[in-house]
C-alpha cells in the first residue's frame, strides 16, 4: 500500500521537531518505521544515531521487526525498545555513573510488595493501614513525578510522615542490595544524565533523530528524560493522538503533547487523517463524540472504505437480556461466515464481565478474557468465596489458609505454621487446631487474640447466616471482613476495579436460581462458582470472542464490536463524573471504544441493572446521545427489525423505563409514584434547580427520590419534602 500524502510529508521532513498526530488507524507505526528507514536508507544516517521509543515490548519488536524488513539488515544492537528497556540498558552500561554495582538485579513488582511488607512490620505498624500496595503505589507514584524522598515534605500528618519514612527505608534497602525496582531504572537514568555532563553530550551528540510513539501516554519523568536528550541538534519526532488519551489513571501526562509546541519550538505539526480501520459512519460517530471535548489540537477522521452499517443500539430490559441478545448476535454472525476473533466485546468495568461469561458459556461460544482473569478467578472474588466457604464447611483448610490473615490481623506465617503442626499432630483440620491453640500453650498472647477474633468473627457471620438471603450473605462477608477497605485501598482504577467486582459478586447471588430446594442455596452457589471457574477461557491462540476493559482495547481492532453498557454513571463512571478532567477523559476512552470496530458496531445499554447489590435504571449515555441520529439504527426485538434510530414511535413506556435519547418526541416514560413522576423526568428544586430523576428508594413517607442537577451535582431527596416540579 502506497503512503497517502501526509505520511509522506512526516517521512521525509526534513531534519526538525515535528508533532505528528496520528488518528485511530492511520498508519502510524508505518510511518514511524519509514521515516526511520528513509533516514538510513537516503541520507545514510547510521541506525546508532537513531533512538525510537514505544510503551509495550510488544510494540518494539513489531517495530524493530518491521525496520530491519525494509532495510534489508539486522539492527539487533539499534536502540528501539520501550522507555524501562531502553533505561536498563543506559544503566547496565553505565552503572559505575549511575551508582550501581556492576551485577544490579531489577526488583519485580511482587518482589517490592514482599520487601515492603518486610519494612512495615519491622517498624511495627499496622499492615492494615499500611498496606504494601499502597505503600508502593505511593513511592512509584513519587519516583514517577521526579521525587527522591528528601524532596517531600514532612510535617503535614502522621500518615504522609510515615510513607516518606517508608520510602526513605524502602530506598536504602535497595541501595544496600544493589537492587532497582521498575520506577527506579528510568529516574535513575534521568538523574544520571541530568548530574553528568559528559555522559549527557555523548548521548546528544549520538542520537541524532529521537522517535517517540504514544507520545500522550508519557509521565512527568519520560518527558523529562525525552527533554534532556534533546539538545538544539537533535531531530524529535513525538507521534501521538491527544483523543487517545486514556491513562491519566496510572500517570500519564495530556498535558505533555500540548506542551511539545512551545517546549520544543519551533515545531511542524503533521496530521494523519486517513482512516485504513473504519467504515464511513463509524468515523462519523467517533468524530462526533470526541469533538464534545475542549482544548484538542484537532482532527477529523475520514475513510475511502464506504458508508459501511449503520451502528446498532439495543436497549436491554436487564443485564440479563443484554448479555443474552449479544450471544444471540454473536451467534447470527458466525453463522453469517465471521469467525470468533474477528468479534470483540467491550466494556467499561471488569466487572461486568461475569453476566456476559455466564451467557457465552451457556451458549457454547469460546471466548477469552484480554488480558485479564475470569471472573471467579480473580483475587477479591476468590477471597469472598473462601469466606462463604468457610461459613458453609469449617473443615475447608483450603478456604481456613486463605483468609485467615485476609485482611490482615497480625495472624503472621509463624502462628499458621503452628497452627499447620497441631492439626498434623492431633490429624484433625486447620479450623478445630486454631481453636485448640487459642487456650493451650505455643502461641503468644498476642498471636492467640488474633486467633481467637478471626474464630469469631467466621462463628458470628454463621449465626446470622439463617436469617439472611445469599446475597445478604455475601453483603455482609464482604463489610464484616472488611474486603472493600481492604482492596479498594490500591491506588486509582485497580481499587475500583476490585470494589466493583465485589459488589458484582453481591448482584450474583441475588440473581442466582439454586435448582434443588431442599439443598443449602449456599451450598449450590458454591458448586456453580467453582464449575464456572473451573471452564476454562480458549488458549491465546484459538478462535475465541474476546472479552476486554476499554482500556485494555487500546491498539486493537475487530470486525464487529459490541460496547455494552453505555449507561450514565457505568459509561460515564460515576467515579468520573465529578470533574471536567474525568469527563473528557471518559469521552476519550468513548472514542477509542468506537473506533476499535472495523465493519460493525453495536452499542447496548440495559433499562434495570444491579449495580452496588441493588436495582439501578439506566439513563443512556450522554456519549452516544452525541452521535448523529442518521448513523444509528435501534434495533427492535419484538418485530424482528431494525428502525433509524430516533425515527420512529416508540409508544408507551413499561414501568421504570429510562429517558430515551433526547430528539425522540413520542416517548413517555412516567411512571406514578403518587408524586406524578418517574425515572427520566425532568424536575426543578427550589434550591438546587433543574434536573432529571434517575432513581427512587423506598415507598409511602419513607419515599426517596434520587436526581441528576444539570450542574453534576447528585442527591437523593425525601420526595414528600423535596417539593419537586415537573418539567415539560
Amino acid at each position: 500500500m502506497l503512503l497517502n500524502p501526509p505520511q509522506i510529508e512526516a517521512v521525509t521532513a526534513p531534519s526538525k521537531n515535528i508533532l505528528v498526530i496520528a488518528g485511530a488507524g492511520s498508519g502510524k507505526t508505518r510511518v514511524l518505521v519509514e521515516r526511520m528507514a528513509y533516514l538510513m536508507r537516503d541520507h545514510g544516517l547510521s541506525p546508532h544515531a537513531l533512538l525510537a521509543v514505544t510503551f509495550t515490548n510488544k510494540a518494539a519488536r513489531e517495530m524493530r521487526e518491521r525496520l530491519e524488513k525494509a532495510v534489508g539488515r539486522s539492527l539487533y544492537s539499534m536502540w528501539v525498545g520501550t522507555f524501562h528497556g531502553l533505561a536498563h540498558r543506559f544503566l547496565r552500561t553505565h552503572w559505575k555513573d549511575a551508582g550501581l554495582s556492576e551485577q544490579f538485579l531489577i526488583l519485580d513488582s511482587d518482589d517490592q510488595n514482599r520487601m515492603l511488607k518486610r519494612l512495615i512490620a519491622a517498624n511495627n505498624l499496622d499492615d492494615a493501614k499500611f498496606k504494601p500496595r499502597a505503600v508502593a503505589s505511593f513511592i512509584n507514584g513519587c519516583k514517577d513525578e521526579g521525587q527522591r524522598h528528601h524532596h517531600l515534605q514532612t510535617g503535614r500528618d502522621y500518615y504522609n510522615d510515615t510513607l516518606i519514612h517508608l520510602y526513605t527505608a524502602y530506598d536504602e534497602q535497595c541501595r544496600a542490595q544493589n537492587l532497582v525496582d521498575f520506577g527506579e531504572l528510568l529516574f535513575r537514568t534521568f538523574e544520571t544524565l541530568r548530574d553528568n555532563q559528559s555522559l549527557k553530550d555523548h548521548y546528544q551528540d549520538r542520537f541524532r533523530h529521537l522517535l517517540i510513539d504514544e507520545f500522550q501516554d508519557t509521565n512527568t519523568i519520560q518527558y523529562a528524560w525525552i527533554r534532556l536528550l534533546a539538545s538544539p541538534k537533535t531531530a524529535v519526532m513525538a507521534v501521538g493522538d491527544d483523543d487517545q488519551s486514556i491513562y491519566g489513571w496510572r500517570g500519564a501526562k495530556i498535558e505533555n503533547i500540548h506542551r511539545f509546541a512551545k517546549d520544543f519550538a519551533p515545531i511542524s505539526t503533521i496530521r494523519l487523517e486517513q482512516n485504513y480501520r473504519s467504515t464511513e459512519v463509524i468515523l462519523r460517530a467517533a468524530n462526533a463524540v470526541i469533538s464534545n471535548n475542549p482544548d484538542r489540537l484537532g482532527k477529523e477522521l475520514w475513510t475511502e472504505r464506504g458508508t459501511g452499517d449503520l451502528i446498532s443500539l439495543y436497549a436491554a430490559f436487564n443485564e440479563q437480556d443484554e448479555a443474552r441478545f449479544v450471544a444471540n448476535r454473536i451467534n447470527a454472525s458466525i453463522d453469517q461466515g465471521r469467525r470468533y476473533s474477528d468479534l470483540a466485546i467491550l466494556y467499561r468495568s471488569n466487572a461486568q464481565s461475569r453476566v456476559l461469561e455466564d451467557a457465552l458459556l451457556r451458549a457454547a461460544i469460546p471466548y477469552r478474557i484480554y488480558g485479564g482473569q475470569r471472573f471467579y478467578e480473580r483475587l477479591e472474588i476468590k477471597n469472598a468465596l473462601m469466606y462463604l466457604r468457610l461459613i458453609q464447611n469449617r473443615f475447608d483448610d483450603t478456604a481456613f489458609e486463605r483468609v485467615i490473615n485476609v485482611p490482615p490481623r497480625g495472624i503472621g506465617e509463624k502462628t499458621i505454621d503452628h497452627i499447620r503442626t497441631d492439626a498434623r499432630d492431633e490429624g484433625s483440620g486447620l479450623w478445630e487446631a486454631a481453636n485448640r491453640l487459642t487456650t493451650a500453650d505455643g502461641l503468644s498472647s498476642r498471636a492467640k487474640s488474633a486467633v481467637a477474633s478471626f474464630i469469631t468473627l467466621i462463628e458470628t457471620m454463621d449465626q446470622k447466616a439463617l436469617d439472611l438471603d445469599l446475597f445478604e450473605l455475601a453483603r455482609l462477608v464482604i463489610d464484616t471482613a472488611g474486603l472493600i477497605a481492604h482492596h479498594g485501598s490500591e491506588k486509582g482504577e485497580r481499587g475500583q476495579t476490585r470494589i466493583d467486582n465485589l459488589n458484582e459478586l453481591v448482584s450474583a447471588c441475588r440473581a442466582f436460581e439454586p435448582e434443588d430446594d431442599e439443598a443449602s442455596v449456599l451450598l449450590q452457589f458454591l458448586s456453580q462458582a467453582s464449575l464456572d471457574a473451573g471452564d476454562t477461557q480458549a488458549d491465546p491462540d484459538a478462535d475465541a470472542v474476546q472479552l476486554m476493559t476499554l482500556h485494555s482495547a487500546k491498539g486493537l481492532e475487530f470486525q464487529d464490536v459490541f460496547l455494552v453498557g453505555a449507561e450514565e454513571e457505568l459509561f460515564p463512571h460515576r467515579m468520573s463524573m465529578d470533574s471536567a478532567g474525568g469527563l473528557e477523559e471518559e469521552r476519550r476512552l468513548a472514542y477509542v471504544g468506537v473506533t476499535r470496530a472495523m465493519s460493525h458496531l453495536t452499542v447496548t445499554y440495559a433499562e434495570s441493572r444491579r449495580l452496588n447489590g441493588r436495582e439501578h435504571y439506566g439513563i443512556l449515555s450522554r456519549f452516544i446521545k452525541e452521535i448523529p441520529e442518521d448513523c444509528i439504527e435501534e434495533v427492535r426485538l419484538e418485530s424482528q427489525i431494525s428502525r433509524p434510530f430516533g425515527a420512529s414511535s416508540f409508544g408507551a413506556a413499561p414501568a421504570f423505563r429510562p429517558q430515551r435519547h433526547p430528539r425522540v418526541k413520542n416517548w413517555d416514560d412516567s411512571v406514578d409514584y403518587g408524586i406524578g413522576f418517574g425515572i427520566g423526568s425532568r424536575v426543578d428544586h427550589g434550591l438546587f434547580g433543574e434536573g432529571t430523576v434517575v432513581d427512587f428508594e423506598g415507598s409511602g413517607p419513607q419515599l426517596k427520590v434520587k436526581v441528576k442537577f444539570d450542574d453534576g451535582d447528585a442527591k437523593w431527596l425525601v420526595a414528600q419534602y423535596a417539593k419537586l416540579v415537573q418539567l415539560g
